[in-house]
């Protein structure tokens, strides 16, 4: 029996004439990597796409699986409203408002531009909102008293606060559980992440053009201006991007709360999201929609590896070579390490990978489900 301690996942997704994911210069992000320039997609470009894909294999869609915000006004938007429309007065959610996000957010919490994103999951936002409206309970409308035990709260519920997030299930919600969390405020908050997401980067050299792109105005003639009424240039990429991710199942089992089954229909809807959810950007001018070309997922208990090293010489922006690629760096690891993990691999070309049995996406999503549940193949 193969343990399945590690998921490893290498997909090739290519795309024609996009912009998927751009630098503070409104340009592609790139990277140089064996001497040559790549298009690159920041991990936490891709994550994010998967986290929030409205897709019937999203992972929220996953029954148990709680969802969380990541935002710099959960108190304001989650906690407060409510206490709003629980009829209480705007004096006493200003002062449940103002002490809540200092104890949440810090010192500097009182203003949203002093305030850094914090991922809180659905069970901790309750828990805030039970805790207000229960200092609102014993004190009523003296809005200097709420104000009073709001901001005593934090400090002497900290270590309450630890124990409701070692006794609560997924307290950081999927996403923390998935991609970790750090709250610098609270280490005790921090989550380790399961999911472990490369940069996505070209297997060839980087593929780009500037566009050049005018607007004509409608309501002009031909009599009064034959120009365009605005004119400018945004950068397009093309590319053949080899991805790579990991799955740590002991970890997320761990931060799932022992909940196998739960931590195996999130890994499975995973692998839909990373084949089929696109780093979309420019949609109405790009349309950047793609599946990926090649898949092959490894299950095993040894270190995981990338096969990047394939593509450390650029090979032709060509799904037939770069999978050869793959499929090549594979055997000769195989020939180096020895086989050890179990393989399945899907392809839209002929391609055959050193002890992968060939099958279809969902087929692929079973067979991992089944694997992280019972602990093996």
């Amino acid at each position: 029996m193969t343990d399945a301690r590690f998921i490893q996942i290498h997909t090739l997704h290519g795309y024609p004439a996009a912009l998927l994911n751009r630098d503070d210069s409104g340009l592609a992000k790139r990277i140089p990597y064996g001497g040559a320039v790549r298009t690159r997609i920041s991990s936490q470009c891709l994550k994010r796409h998967w986290r929030v894909a409205d897709d019937p294999h999203a992972i929220h869609a996953v029954p148990g699986a709680e969802q969380a915000v990541r935002s710099r006004n959960i108190v304001d938007r989650k906690v407060v409203a409510a206490l709003r429309q629980d009829g209480t007065p705007d004096d006493v959610t200003g002062a449940i408002g103002e002490a809540f996000n200092e104890g949440v957010y810090g010192d500097r919490g009182g203003e949203e531009s002093g305030r850094q994103p914090l991922l809180l999951g659905e069970p901790e936002i309750r828990h805030l909102l039970e805790r207000a409206r229960a200092i609102v309970a014993e004190h009523g409308d003296d809005a200097a008293a709420v104000r009073k035990a709001a901001e005593a709260l934090f400090p002497k519920e900290r270590a309450n606060w630890q124990a409701f997030r070692d006794e609560t299930r997924l307290p950081g919600g999927i996403e923390g559980a998935l991609f970790g969390r750090m709250v610098t405020s609270d280490p005790g908050a921090n989550i380790d992440a399961a999911i472990h997401v490369s940069h996505a980067l070209t297997v060839h050299r980087e593929e780009s053009e500037m566009d050049y792109f005018s607007v004509v105005d409608d309501l002009r003639t031909r009599d009064e201006d034959a120009g365009a009424a605005h004119i400018g240039d945004t950068e397009l990429t093309a590319g053949l991007f080899y991805g790579y991710v990991v799955v740590d199942v002991p970890e997320l089992v761990s931060n799932v709360a022992g909940d196998r089954e739960l931590a195996a229909k999130v890994v499975a809807n995973l692998l839909h999201l990373i084949a089929t959810v696109s780093p979309g950007a420019k949609l109405g001018s790009t349309a950047p929609y793609a599946y990926a070309d090649t898949m092959l997922v490894e299950i095993g208990g040894r270190q995981p590896r990338s096969l990047a090293s394939a593509f450390r010489d650029p090979v032709a922006p060509s799904v037939d070579v770069a999978a050869r690629a793959l499929a090549d760096q594979l055997a000769l690891y195989d020939a180096a390490y020895g086989p050890h993990e179990a393989r399945r691999a899907m392809a839209t070309v002929p391609q055959e990978f050193s002890d992968a049995e060939s099958a279809a996406l969902p087929d692929i999503a079973g067979w991992v489900e089944s694997a992280i549940a019972g602990g093996g193949v």
